[in-house]
């Protein structure tokens, strides 16, 4: 059964009100870029309305029904979102690493009606379409990649279709919802329930577009006189940092540059950022900042990065070392690290700049956010406390068909709301944060709790390691040990007692790790993101091996 927002007397924004007013006040301003194409407002506007009317009268789609995109980055991807807005339907971002088994479990949890596709994941849909029976219907984006299968209908066909500006019968809402999908760490993923409404103000806050509590229809006329700023997803729009960055620069009336590769590659995006005149680039932390760095370094001067005023990092840990690589390249941008997740935003950030990086980790707490003991009782700064972190304001109603789960993460705390996702810090005496971890993937050794992201900050360090995950295996005395998984830098040669060494002065014992497991590849998501069960998994089968300690 789904679930349904409950109503509110709040504002009533939606993003196809913002966008539709973008579009008629700037017609022919950039606002999406990918490559060697280009799309005006008008065509963006245009576009949406055919899709959104095929969904419709073809699909047969009704209110707040759910519709997949099943896309790498592209304008259709951005176009479907639109379409969804103006018919009052529901997005659903889908994970393009899925296999079939995933999707099925995906489609039929958010109750997908109907799914926009990429050529290349044909066969995936093909195998998985007589398990998803509520799928009625199936756009197909060409890619080149083969032809368009006899139960797809060409993407082509809805978007180009002329028709007037589409709004439902049942019209739009506020409470209309947006609905982000999070794998996180541990589990199966969970549909978090964003309001249109929710998103828009806290988002036009940060781009210069500041919503009232209470809509005012005439608000919007004559409010977009000159594009916004042109913003880069450099990570995947199916995940929150690459869908969210680019809500708010299209809320803002600005642009969203695309990469054209479908795979990270720094040097393309450099010469985008110079090409395009890009002003802002959201990323996911060291995946994609540390081989920028690279890049950069190996070719100092070659790019120009003066249209750059901002990086902007959210959803795993960003180093201080590679911040300051980055601004040895660009001293007059921002380097922002955003502490946020896909069901709590505005937790902390800290910012960089002027050739100055932020600590790791050391963020400054939001204007909403505390910190809380296992009472639930907030902590008090500079009490070495260790606590979960909880963001108030506007944040999600919950989580789609999982009430308890919805429960335990959105708590009351002196009788206001909070976001409570589980990330785990301290709060020094100025209100500083310092995030240790999220406590799903905790390990408890001997009685300690160890946050693996603080060691791996830590390995990381060492000049022969690539990248880190930290793990718990399971141990007869201390129930858990630390293990490091490590992947080498290119041509370094790994030495376990080396990496411990370097760990020991640093952190305590307890933490040190006591084996380190050598792989070839971490395997990170394009969100930056890891599987540590499967990583917990190797570390365990890496130190049983022969000649290993037990």
């Amino acid at each position: 059964m789904s679930q349904m927002p409950q109503s509110s007397s709040r504002t009533g924004w939606s993003f196809a009100d913002i966008w539709e007013a973008i579009a008629d006040q700037l017609p022919d301003a950039t606002c999406v870029v990918q490559g060697d194409l280009t799309r005006t407002w008008s065509e963006f506007d245009q576009r949406a309305d055919g899709v959104s009317r095929y969904l419709l009268d073809e699909g047969r789609a009704c209110q707040q029904e759910k519709v997949a995109q099943y896309l790498h980055n592209s304008p259709e991807y951005l176009e479907t979102l639109f379409a969804c807005f103006k018919a009052g339907l529901v997005p659903v971002n889908t994970n393009y690493r899925y296999t079939a088994g995933e999707l099925e479990y995906l489609w039929d949890n958010a109750d997908v009606v109907a799914v926009v596709f990429h050529g290349t994941f044909a066969s995936t849909c093909a195998a998985v379409r007589e398990r998803v029976p509520s799928v009625r219907t199936w756009l197909w984006v060409d890619d080149d990649s083969g032809p368009c299968p006899d139960w797809a209908v060409p993407y082509e066909k809805a978007a180009d279709a002329t028709t007037d500006r589409v709004v439902a019968p049942w019209g739009r809402s506020g409470d209309d919802l947006y609905l982000l999908y999070t794998g996180g760490t541990t589990g199966m993923p969970k549909g978090v329930m964003w309001r249109q409404d929710d998103l828009l103000v806290t988002f036009g806050s940060g781009m210069g577009l500041v919503l009232p509590e209470t809509r005012e229809p005439g608000l919007l006329e004559g409010r977009f006189t000159q594009p916004g700023p042109k913003g880069l997803p450099a990570c995947p729009l199916m995940h929150g940092t690459g869908a969210f960055s680019s809500f708010g620069v299209l809320s803002a009336g600005g642009s969203v540059v695309l990469l054209a590769s479908r795979s990270f590659d720094p040097a393309e995006l450099l010469d985008t950022v110079e090409r395009e005149r890009v002003n802002t680039i959201a990323i996911v932390g060291d995946a994609f900042a540390k081989p920028l760095l690279q890049m950069l370094d190996e070719h100092p001067g070659r790019w120009d990065l003066s249209s750059l005023v901002a990086i902007i990092s959210s959803g795993v840990m960003w180093s201080e070392a590679t911040k300051q690589g980055l601004l040895r390249h660009h001293p007059a941008m921002l380097l922002v690290d955003a502490f946020s997740s896909s069901e709590a935003l505005g937790m902390g950030q800290s910012i960089s700049g002027g050739g100055q990086a932020a600590e790791t980790a050391t963020f400054q707490l939001g204007s909403e956010t505390i910190v809380v003991d296992d009472d639930g009782r907030p902590v008090e700064p500079g009490s070495d406390v260790v606590g979960r972190l909880a963001v108030g304001g506007r944040q999600p109603i919950g989580y789609y068909k999982d009430e308890e789960k919805s429960r335990r993460t959105f708590i009351t705390v002196d009788g206001r709301r909070y976001s409570c996702p589980g990330d785990y810090a301290t709060v020094t005496a100025d209100g500083k944060i310092t995030v240790l971890g999220r406590g799903s993937v905790c390990i408890n050794t001997g009685g300690e709790k160890v946050f693996p992201e603080e060691v791996e900050e830590v390995m990381k360090t060492h000049p022969a390691v690539a990248d880190a995950v930290v793990v718990g295996v399971p141990h007869e005395r201390f129930g858990e040990m630390v293990v490091a998984v490590v992947e080498a830098r290119s041509g370094a040669v790994l030495d376990e007692a080396d990496l411990i060494e370097h760990v020991r002065p640093r952190l305590a014992h307890y933490k040190v790790p006591r084996h380190v497991v050598a792989v070839a590849t971490i395997g990170r998501a394009p969100n930056g993101k890891v599987d540590y069960t499967r990583l917990r998994d190797l570390a365990a089968e890496g130190i049983a091996a022969p000649g290993a300690e037990a």
